[in-house]
């Protein structure tokens, strides 16, 4: 073990799947000063933003294995946002790449979490699931046909990647993503079970019922200073309304008839 300081751990990983409050537990987690800067850097679609932003050599001048090495090194910085803990947000899809630019840095090692510890110390993994399946199908659904993805409390746009565009029922793109998102999910709980991990279970119902207390949780799992549950302000807003639950009713109805 290879601990470090006080805290237990020296890195986590949120593993997910779209629409389980992810962003608003990086912007919590990041908001304590203490644990992490948590981004999803090896989401595939951004590490050329992320290489960019972080002024990395081009694969092509530097070569495969260099490339990942630097960009591992820089995504740990970034991560560690000033602080002694490496937060990364992981969604189901791309643990595999994940695993495999890892044993390419750190070739021989035997398992997916053999080569995570020797990447990132450490590591407490954390289970972001979502109950309701269905509710977070619409969800996703919508926020890819308005292009709106995030909005703060005071109804603010934080994250947009589209323009915006009327959300049009459509039962079977949400049998389609239910189905997908029951997969990643279970696909999450395969993993754990074949790596012998017992992971930190974060329901995305309690999370956006009492995003202080989640926090906390995993602040104390982590082992470092709890911030002041009077103090947590969640910057992340929910999306959902009168749309949502008529999708929802419309939807089980269908699929009973």
């Amino acid at each position: 073990m290879n601990d470090k300081g006080n805290g237990m751990f020296e890195a986590y990983i949120i593993c997910g799947t779209p629409r389980t409050g992810s962003t608003l537990l990086c912007k919590l987690l990041e908001s304590t000063g203490r644990s992490g800067a948590p981004h999803s850097f090896y989401r595939r679609q951004d590490v050329a933003e992320w290489a960019e932003e972080w002024k990395l050599p081009g694969r092509d001048t530097i070569g495969e294995r260099e490339f990942n090495i630097a960009y591992l090194k820089a995504a740990i910085a970034a991560g560690k946002g000033g602080t002694d803990v490496f937060g990364l947000r992981l969604m189901r899809e791309n643990l595999g790449e994940l695993s495999a630019i890892l044993d390419q840095v750190y070739p021989g090692l035997a398992s997916d979490t053999a080569r995570f510890e020797r990447a990132f110390g450490r590591v407490l993994y954390i289970h972001l699931s979502r109950e309701n399946k269905l509710a977070q199908a619409v969800s996703l659904i919508k926020a890819q046909q308005t292009g709106l993805w995030h909005i703060a409390p005071d109804g603010t746009e934080i994250e947009r990647v589209g323009p915006a565009q009327e959300p049009q029922y459509d039962f079977e793109r949400i049998k389609g993503e239910l189905a997908e998102l029951e997969a990643y999910d279970a696909a999450w709980n395969t993993w754990f079970a074949e790596q012998g991990l017992t992971p930190l279970r974060i329901g995305y119902e309690r999370l956006s019922a009492d995003p202080a207390a989640a926090l906390l949780g995993i602040c104390e799992a982590l082992g470092v200073q709890t911030p002041d549950a009077e103090a947590v302000r969640p910057g992340v807003a929910k999306l959902a309304d009168e749309t949502t639950l008529d999708w929802m009713r419309r939807y089980r109805l269908e699929a009973a008839g």
